[in-house]
């Protein structure tokens, strides 16, 4: 693979290996273990694997290796460790770097299996965790101490789509010596450069817009190759967090189309949101690509302009009325996915986020009418007149 090649020319090649058939598609090398030509040969791979050699699929698989490759160079990070799902990423970066007296500072907007792993987990094994206000620098400042280890969060919060800046944030880290991890889901790895805006470590669920198509769970956690290879691998590989060839397979058709389908999404994620923005039966509307976004400067900066896939919808009459608008609509499905081919809408209240404390929901916007609303490859057209035939529902 040249390096020169551009972000969507490596979405197709990035990684490719051919076998002895010289196959047009990826191989799927769907095997547990790997022969070794002798006992001195396997005895010596034990010692260290070499490029392209394997052992067992809980230590890696060509296929895998591919995708790993594949979005470690779209992403520009050194090296990739893909996962069973997204949140095997989160729990292996996190869990695999930290231990008993270590101290995280966290953004508190946060998908609620992330919360889990941050209140519950790593406090359980006598980790400390600080929270804060992410949009806050103030409040990031305050928090970071010397020991401080790491910090986390999302760079575009679900489901209110905060925007953090990576950048600022990772100054502030960097200064007392900190990791920075980013679940960079919302951000795409299209839009976002994550890395060069000062992320030590990308955690993205690739069930979401690298598979884009509701097909496979996946995650991958990106960043240097001593922390993927010597942190994260010796970890993940022993407690058996590793993707599916299967699914890797799935997840490099996935990546070969990830650019235009998200372009797409975005595109008509702003149609939506300059379509529905004032409506009387919404209180709300959130998306960083509309100029009223109170980070919508930062998204020119950070994620190069585009607002995403996903907006946001807070109807009045709380959960009856979003109920209402949620049962009217004839093309979206209501599921609790997001970066799907289909459009999905989601009652973060009581799906995703329904084990928050109500005063936590309270704290972060998350309300009784909150809708998510992830779009997909419809026309947008269509989108626009069925939405607004459903807020017309929800006023009763």
């Amino acid at each position: 693979m040249s390096e020169t090649w551009n972000k969507r020319t490596k979405l197709v090649h990035g990684g490719t290996r051919r076998s002895q058939y010289n196959e047009v598609s990826e191989a799927i090398y769907l095997t547990q273990g790997f022969v070794y030509d002798s006992a001195e040969q396997a005895e010596a791979r034990f010692i260290e694997t070499g490029p392209d050699e394997f052992i067992y699929a809980r230590y890696g698989n060509p296929t895998v290796a591919m995708f790993e490759e594949r979005i470690a160079a779209l992403e520009g990070a050194e090296d990739a460790f893909a996962t069973a799902s997204g949140m095997a990423a989160v729990n292996g970066a996190l869990t695999s770097m930290l231990k008993a007296g270590d101290h995280v500072v966290s953004a508190k907007a946060l998908f609620g299996s992330c919360l889990y792993i941050l209140e519950n987990i790593l406090t359980r094994f006598g980790v400390e965790v600080t929270f804060v206000d992410g949009t806050d620098l103030d409040a990031w400042r305050a928090a970071l101490r010397p020991d401080t280890k790491a910090v986390f969060f999302e760079s575009m919060s679900n489901p209110t789509l905060e925007v953090i800046d990576i950048a600022a944030v990772a100054e502030l880290a960097h200064a007392v010596g900190a990791t920075v991890v980013v679940d960079n889901v919302f951000s795409t790895p299209v839009f976002s450069n994550a890395i060069e805006q000062g992320a030590d470590v990308v955690i993205y669920s690739a069930t979401k817009h690298i598979d884009g198509q509701g097909r496979v769970l996946g995650g991958v956690i990106l960043g240097t190759r001593d922390f993927i290879r010597g942190t994260v691998e010796p970890y993940m590989k022993h407690t058996g967090g590793s993707l599916s060839p299967f699914n890797a397979w799935t997840l490099l058709k996935g990546l070969e189309t990830i650019s235009l389908r998200v372009n797409a999404q975005a595109d008509s994620a702003l149609e939506l949101a300059q379509a529905l923005s004032g409506h009387p039966a919404l209180l709300r509307l959130m998306y960083p690509g509309l100029e009223d976004h109170a980070q919508h400067a930062l998204v020119q900066r950070q994620l190069g302009g585009k607002g995403g896939t996903v907006l946001s919808l807070d109807l009045k009459g709380g959960k009856e009325a979003a109920f209402r608008f949620l049962n009217a609509l004839t093309i979206p499905v209501i599921s609790n996915n997001l970066g799907d081919a289909k459009s999905i809408a989601t009652h973060p209240a009581t799906t995703t986020h329904q084990r928050l404390s109500e005063a936590l929901k309270d704290e972060l916007g998350i309300t009784p009418g909150l809708v998510r609303f992830s779009v997909g490859l419809e026309d947008a057209g269509d989108l626009i007149a069925d939405l607004t035939q459903a807020l017309a529902a929800a006023e009763g």
